[in-house]
């Protein structure tokens, strides 16, 4: 296919590839290069800067610079765009075929269609993932499982909402050059569905609606305002069409809440809790400081301990304080053959759900249609015929820096059965990932990048700290750990041989002695 000036690509096209490698799209992605590429690199190069700030005895705070927007009580977001005004249940997922069909017909108010962290960067599943959106926008899609049984969408029943999360800004494609380099991963996500599905969206009286992952500053927030503004003339519809949520997954932009609401202000949908990548931010930002910011088993670590409470319930007070919507976190349970283990999941999701309705969200995820109605029960009896509670301000919330910080708030320990649950979830993580594979259901949980983010991190910081692990007595050292992925590794599903390239990168991000920022960004050099 001929492309627009300036424009590579460096790998052979997947079938109807062209579909969404539009002239126009392929323009786009272009002229969002040229203009932002720049700056994206120097965000990234900021974030480098804040760890070695802490390094040298610096910590996190509010930003003096920014106090002006923070007690300016005059501005709010943009009301709710349609189709967002209702989000009291979400889905997360990817976007193969049968996900997207199952998400949209699952009863929950908006499905959050992953291209990131459910998602592999794989050039196949890249184009694949759009060629789905575009085809449920259409209302085209279809599947046929190996087993025979086929999938299509209900035309009875109100599909979610489409909100597309792309790829973080530290992502790149190196399936497209722009004048000879790779381009940005989040770019090239955003340009490809705006243009196409997108568009379609619009007709249908919605508009491309996104979810934006990993930021850590509301200046990466402003970037993506700005891209909002390209495409916006680029494609030719209203500026303010776009609407965004972000998610607030980084310790960094904890203390950034209003100022990224600020900056995304006339398309502002909100923000949401990220959890399990925040417990990972943690880890990233503090590295050098793993004494004080140690975090026990992962499954130790409850939405109840205080510096996540304070996260949240900020969270809240933030979002609601400036008309946006506030979601809550995951709840990574998956429907279980066992009924006991079932049992126990649905007290679990409720009980959770519940805190977060009580808290005032606005709505919450779950990875699984399986688990829909019992978020919509949970946040129906808060909500009645309410599509939201924005009016609930929680003007009492007064969270400080200090709260965000203490981490030891969290208690719990350190055992070598977390360690090796750690390795077991991580290698069959990035075994499937690297076969393609973002969302793998793994002991009756959904699992995706952000597990395995916070898997080999603990791993890394507990080998950094030379822990002492409370049920064996045991030291975390290089050897043990090398040790326990070769005994994990002959219990997990399949031949010890399929997972030796994960145990390679696994070892590689995890027992190095410098800290790996992201595991995708050398897996995804494993990956064609």
């Amino acid at each position: 296919m001929d492309t627009p000036a300036g424009i590579t690509l460096t790998a052979p096209l997947p079938e109807r590839a062209e579909e969404v490698l539009t002239p126009s799209a392929l323009e786009l992605v272009a002229r969002l290069h040229r203009e932002l590429n720049a700056s994206r690199r120097e965000r990234l190069a900021a974030r480098a800067q804040v760890v070695a700030n802490i390094a040298a005895g610096g910590t996190l705070d509010f930003l003096p610079e920014t106090a002006g927007i923070r007690g300016d009580e005059g501005w709010r977001v943009v009301p709710p765009a349609p189709g967002l005004v209702d989000r009291r249940v979400e889905i997360t997922g990817p976007t193969d075929r049968k996900m997207t069909i199952n998400a949209l017909n699952s009863g929950a108010r908006v499905w959050l269609a992953d291209l990131e962290d459910a998602s592999t960067p794989r050039w196949a599943s890249v184009i694949g993932g759009q060629l789905n959106l575009l085809d449920a926008v259409n209302r085209t899609i279809d599947h046929t499982a190996e087993n025979g049984k086929s999938y299509a969408l209900r035309d009875d029943a109100e599909l979610a909402t489409i909100v597309v999360r792309p790829r973080g800004w530290h992502m790149e494609e190196k399936h497209i050059e722009v004048d000879g380099e790779p381009t940005s991963g989040a770019l090239v996500d955003f340009a490809l569905y705006v243009s196409t599905a997108g568009l379609a969206q619009i007709a249908k009286g919605l508009g491309p609606y996104f979810y934006l992952p990993k930021m850590e500053h509301h200046l990466e927030a402003r970037l993506w305002n700005e891209a909002f503004v390209i495409a916006s003339e680029h494609l030719g519809f209203p500026r303010g069409t776009i609407r965004a949520t972000c998610l607030i997954e980084t310790i960094p932009a904890a203390f950034q809440m209003e100022e990224i609401l600020y900056e995304l202000c006339e398309h502002s949908a909100g923000l949401n809790a990220g959890r399990w990548d925040y417990l990972f931010s943690i880890v990233k930002t503090f590295r050098s400081r793993g004494a004080e910011f140690l975090l026990p088993d992962r499954n130790a670590i409850t939405m109840t301990a205080p510096f996540m409470r304070a996260y949240t319930e900020l969270l809240v007070r933030t979002c609601h304080r400036r008309g946006a919507h506030a979601i809550g976190g995951m709840a990574a349970f998956i429907p279980s053959k066992d009924e006991a283990a079932n049992a126990a999941a649905f007290e679990k999701v409720t009980a959770d759900k519940s805190r977060e309705a009580g808290d005032g969200f606005d709505g919450s995820w779950v990875a699984h249609p399986g688990m829909v109605t019992t978020c919509r029960e949970v946040f129906d009896r808060v909500l009645g015929d309410r599509p939201n509670q924005l009016d609930n301000l929680r003007e009492n919330v007064q969270v400080s820096a200090d709260q965000l910080l203490d981490i030891a708030s969290a208690g719990g320990e350190v055992t070598e059965a977390g360690l090796r649950s750690n390795v077991d979830v991580a290698l069959q993580y990035l075994r499937a990932w690297l076969g393609g594979l973002g969302a793998v259901a793994i002991h009756d949980l959904m699992e995706d990048a952000a597990t395995a983010e916070i898997s080999r991190s603990q791993t890394w910081q507990w080998l950094r700290g030379g822990i002492v692990m409370s049920d064996t007595g045991r030291t975390v050292t290089k050897d043990l750990v090398q040790q326990i992925v070769e005994e994990v590794v002959q219990t997990l599903p399949g031949e010890p041989s399929d997972y030796d390239v994960a145990k390679e990168l696994f070892l590689e991000v995890a027992v190095s002695d410098e800290y790996v920022d992201f595991l995708t960004t050398p897996a995804y050099a494993r990956m064609d």
